[in-house]
């Protein structure tokens, strides 16, 4: 029997297929880039079940992967037991970086998918260098998991906080 999110992977690898797309990327981020992130943007925990603030998905139509630091191997391994994603330990001796997974995953005339407000200039560069080296290219402009998650909960409307100069060093 699948999972819950084996079934959400399923949905996603459709909407890829769809769109040609290959690789689609999850980053656990927000559109500041935050240490950590409101519920809007638990994509990651919505796509594999895992609970921690660090990781990375990446979804083909043949694999999941999630990678994480040192700090959550035991975590992820227990939380993703009964679904299809593979943990992936980053830092680990012989383990691909994201970069390195999805250069080999990419095919020639094929997309990498990713919500592009999540993601720094400096990433978004090299993923731009891999797919051009491959002759793939960036489907930037679609939310994917937005698609598959009906009743996520909505952005944070809580206001603005200006912190103390004593907390930042800095007068705005």
């Amino acid at each position: 029997m699948a999972s819950i999110v084996d079934e959400r992977i399923n949905k996603l690898r459709l909407m890829m297929k769809e769109r040609n797309i290959s690789v689609y990327l999850i980053p656990m981020a927000d559109f500041h880039y935050s240490e950590y992130v409101g519920a809007y943007f638990m994509e990651v925990e919505f796509m594999s079940g895992f609970t921690g603030t660090n990781a990375t998905v990446v979804i083909t139509p043949d694999k999941a992967g999630l990678w994480t630091d040192g700090r959550y191997f035991i975590q992820a391994r227990r939380e993703m037991a009964d679904n299809c994603v593979k943990l992936y330990e980053m830092g680990e001796e012989g383990v691909p970086t994201v970069a390195e997974f999805i250069e080999s995953e990419i095919k020639p005339g094929t997309c990498l998918g990713f919500d592009g407000r999540l993601f720094t200039i400096k990433d978004a560069k090299q993923y731009t260098e891999i797919v051009e080296k491959k002759g793939a290219s960036l489907y930037v402009t679609e939310d994917l998991v937005d698609e598959i998650w009906t009743d996520r909960p909505a952005l944070s409307k809580e206001p603005v906080r200006i912190l103390d100069f004593v907390y930042t060093g800095k007068n705005t």
